[in-house]
């Protein structure tokens, strides 16, 4: 072995402490989801009815995995990459760069979303969109063409694109505490309060007690249908940011004794808290849209992701006393809901580079989130973008992240078989213990309804072609996507490490717990034994004078 391959990698950057962890994770799991997509599917699936699947799914999925995904970034200190691999060999770091590759495909489309939010918070002022929000989104903004593949820039798009990518890396670049730490103290509040108040100005619209009443009126018979369930797995699953490497990255960086579990409910049920808080805001606006329209909120179009956030609630700004402040609330946490979980994104990428090349932090941000800034404006910045954006979000979340999950568990659990050794380690630094349940609800459960997920997904892309588009562009665009993560986690894995990634010592407390357990076992054997010798003392005497008799 050389000396480049048994040098020591340096000392990992760490987080100041619980909150800054925290509220880190916090800005992670709340992004785009919660605000644009959590209503919709509430409603879609059940209404009031919904929050009995998803809170089971919380409980028996969501909360699990980002267990696992917490021990084994903390236990093994490292990336995705880094710690998979020191856990479960090259078969792990090959899953680690999968989640690496799953981030790169969705960092150069996910800062298009942020700078379409920053261009709108901007267009709030005036509402420049005027009456027609669908068609200045599509038309004027955007210039959306009809071909799917176009190299025909649109300055609107470009400018801020580009912007918002200057804002990533120099927040990144600051380094873990200075800026991802700094970044979220800062915005997280903001966009709390920010949505606070967007959501009280629109309980006191007209017509936001018929909205509420659509979004939260049960249909307990929606129960009985697996796709509701299915629905709220999956709304959980994504809206957590678990299994694609952002969790075991942000665990990695805990200091060494660490609480790992109460933090992590505390960011669950936090993410959750926000997605309600946004399903309350957005279904007040929404009972307000139809009242003026004189139509039901069920007759309404665009309930949800893109056309929710850029055509119906621009319609519903320029509609509304005092529009152009509600606008400028919505896109603001809308941009600052993005914007601190691409930077977590961003980071998964960047802490496996810099882990397996050792690269310095300023080198990995400016040359390889260069490298990424430039593809997203090709990609993203023409006339063909929302098309591209559409067709690989839908591949990299429902496939790629999902196929990730099922993967990880059944390598870490089942092949491997470190959950006794997983779950020891959070117990042992935790409050909050975990054991038997937590190791069947992810062992056991999760990977069946994952595997699930995954199937029924992929039969429903082979059997209908996504959003109607043309069956050969999602092949290039759709599966090869899947396909160029797959090549590259493998490059990635074949390619030699700059630092041994086997010098490591897992952080001891496990151990030391185990050994107090032995000597415990052993009392009570000795203790067993003993009262066994007694026993057998009492006894003897009364059977040799039955024998005698």
């Amino acid at each position: 072995m050389t000396q480049r391959e048994t040098t020591a990698a340096p000392p990992r950057a760490e987080w100041t402490g619980q909150f800054g962890f925290i509220i880190s994770a916090i800005g992670s799991a709340v992004g785009l989801g919660n605000i644009w997509r959590f209503p919709g599917v509430a409603y879609e699936n059940g209404g009031g009815a919904f929050l009995i699947p998803y809170i089971v799914a919380l409980l028996t999925a969501g909360i699990p995995i980002l267990f696992l995904d917490y021990a084994i970034g903390h236990r093994f200190r490292g990336s995705a990459p880094l710690a998979l691999r020191r856990l479960a060999g090259k078969l792990g770091e090959g899953i680690g760069w999968f989640q690496v590759m799953i981030c790169v495909f969705i960092a150069i489309y996910y800062t298009a979303v942020l700078a379409w939010a920053s261009s709108y918070f901007v267009f709030s002022f005036d509402l420049r969109w005027g009456d027609d929000a669908a068609g200045f989104f599509t038309g004027d903004y955007l210039q959306t063409a009809q071909e799917p593949f176009t190299m025909q820039f649109v300055p609107s798009v470009l400018i801020p694109l580009i912007l918002m990518w200057v804002v990533a890396l120099v927040v990144l670049g600051a380094g873990v505490v200075r800026g991802v730490q700094r970044l979220n103290m800062i915005a997280i509040p903001l966009l709390v309060v920010g949505f606070l108040i967007l959501v009280v100005r629109a309980l006191f619209l007209p017509g936001a007690a018929d909205g509420l009443n659509a979004l939260f009126t049960p249909d307990f018979a929606a129960l009985l249908d697996p796709s509701v369930w299915v629905a709220a797995y999956s709304q959980i699953f994504f809206s957590l940011s678990v299994a694609f490497g952002i969790m075991m990255t942000y665990a990695s960086y805990r200091r060494r004794r660490s609480n790992m579990t109460s933090p992590g409910l505390v960011v669950a049920f936090g993410n959750s808290s926000f997605e309600i808080l946004a399903g309350i805001g957005v279904f007040a606006t929404l009972g307000f849209f139809a009242h003026q329209q004189g139509v039901a909120v069920a007759d309404l179009e665009g309930l949800k992701g893109v056309g929710l956030a850029f055509m119906t609630f621009p319609a519903i700004a320029a509609q509304m006393p005092g529009g152009e402040i509600f606008g400028a609330l919505f896109f603001g946490a809308l941009t600052l809901a993005g914007l601190t979980s691409m930077i977590s994104i961003m980071e998964v990428i960047l802490a496996g580079v810099m882990d397996k090349f050792g690269l310095s932090r300023r080198g990995a941000v400016y040359g390889i989130g260069g490298v990424l800034a430039l593809v997203s404006l090709a990609l993203f910045g023409t006339t063909s973008g929302l098309t591209a954006l559409d067709t690989i979000d839908n591949w990299a979340n429902n496939i790629g992240i999902v196929a990730s999950a099922v993967v990880m568990t059944i390598t870490v659990l089942w092949i491997r078989r470190a959950g006794t050794e997983l779950s020891g380690h959070l117990s042992a630094l935790s409050t909050f213990k975990v054991g038997r349940t937590w190791l069947f609800f992810v062992s056991v459960l999760g990977p069946i309804v994952l595997s699930y997920m995954l199937v029924t997904t992929i039969i429903g892309l082979i059997q209908e072609p996504y959003s109607g588009y043309d069956t050969g562009y999602l092949a290039i665009v759709g599966w090869g996507s899947v396909v160029v993560m797959i090549a590259g986690s493998i490059a990635l894995t074949l390619s030699p490490w700059r630092y041994d990634p086997t010098q490591f010592t897992p952080w001891p407390p496990v151990a030391k717990r185990s050994a107090r357990s032995a000597k415990r076992s052993a009392k009570r054997s000795a203790k067993a034994a003993a009262k066994a010798a007694r026993n057998a003392a009492q006894i003897t005497p009364a059977t040799t004078n039955g024998t005698d008799r």
